[in-house]
């Protein structure tokens, strides 16, 4: 695939997101995909769904426990940069920890890497500090 292929599967990605679309969120991943959101080492109380996930089951459940513990308002400004096979997207967005109802606004990078049509990994950057804090009641 192309690079400009490769933005535009990323940016459908983005789209169904955005629509809550779960089957085309589905449909962009690959069987075998890896995904990690927050990329971490350590684990963070407020952040409970951040470990690394393998698998579109595993990926689905990512995304509904986050829909089940934050209200993510729509991306906005994106930036799609690609070489080969990867795509590095830089965004921010803003959120509500439905917990305590405490906003949070944060900047990310994320790297995808594409096989075959389909995302078959995606690595989510982002200073957990930013969002911990709106979940942690003190």
């Amino acid at each position: 695939m192309s690079e400009r292929e490769n933005v535009e599967i990323v940016q459908r990605l983005f789209a169904a997101l955005g629509r809550r679309d779960i089957q085309a969120m589905r449909d962009a991943l690959a069987d075998d995909v890896k995904w990690q959101s927050p990329v971490t080492g350590t684990e963070h109380r407020g952040i409970t769904w951040s470990r690394a996930r393998q698998g579109k089951d595993e990926v689905m459940a990512f995304f509904g426990e986050l829909s089940q513990k934050s209200r993510i308002e729509p991306f906005t400004d994106l930036i799609f940069t690609a070489q080969d096979n990867r795509v590095v997207v830089e965004g921010r967005n803003r959120g509500t920890a439905l917990s305590t109802g405490r906003t949070y606004c944060h900047d990310w990078v994320m790297i995808f890497l594409l096989r075959d049509g389909k995302i078959c990994e995606q690595r989510h950057y982002y200073d957990t500090a930013d969002i911990e804090s709106a979940f942690i009641d003190g």
